[in-house]
């Protein structure tokens, strides 16, 4: 029965953090929601950021799960398509943290170097599969060109959403679906012909 309260904590949590915003929402108003006394969510959290740090580590072993290569072979283009699906499914599921990003990273250490080791894996595998897709022959690149292009979608996808709302979107979903399209249209100028044109054919249909 406690495990079943916890988690239905933690999965109400997550709902309003994403639909009102991690800073809208105090244990009280959680509490409300669930038509539980403020004292019973005490009992199983300490406060909102012990919630905060648990749904963080949800979101951890997802996004570990998401950036798994593929094993045993060089990558290619559908890869890389499922792969971004994936880290963006992760990234919606759990967009309160990308959305109030600084602010809960400025107020809690611990999470801010967990965020961090997120980050440096995220790198890593951008960079190995940008290596990949040279050896596969699937691009044609620099050195430094892979490397900058590795960059750029590490930094595109964790902000995207944040650019985003601030330009205005009001449907989050269809955000994501264009950030996307916009990370894989990053490896556009460096895809043979044949692969540039698999790529507008997927683009083209995923946005339509």
């Amino acid at each position: 029965m406690a495990r079943d309260t916890r988690k239905r904590i933690l999965d109400c949590s997550l709902a309003m953090f994403n639909t009102q915003g991690e800073p809208n929402v105090t244990t009280n108003h959680i509490a409300d929601e669930l038509e539980i006394s403020p004292g019973n969510l005490y009992y199983h959290f300490r406060n909102k950021d012990d919630i905060i740090e648990q749904l963080f580590a949800r979101f951890d072993a997802r996004m570990d799960d998401a950036l798994a290569a593929p094993d045993g072979r060089l990558p290619g283009l559908e890869d890389v398509w499922l792969q971004l699906h994936l880290v963006f499914e992760c990234i919606w599921d759990y967009r309160f943290l990308y959305r109030d990003l600084v602010e809960i990273l400025s107020r809690n250490r611990r999470l801010r170097v967990r965020f961090a080791r997120i980050l440096r894996r995220a790198d890593d595998n951008a960079h190995q599969v940008m290596r990949g897709l040279s050896q596969a022959g699937v691009m044609r690149a620099s050195a430094a060109e892979l490397d900058a292009a590795a960059t750029n979608i590490l930094v595109l996808a964790t902000f995207w959403l944040n650019y985003a709302a601030v330009r205005g979107d009001k449907d989050e979903n269809a955000a994501i679906r264009e950030g996307i399209v916009q990370v894989m249209m990053l490896l556009a100028p460096f895809l043979r012909d044949a692969e540039r044109v698999h790529l507008n054919k997927l683009t083209q249909a995923y946005i339509d």
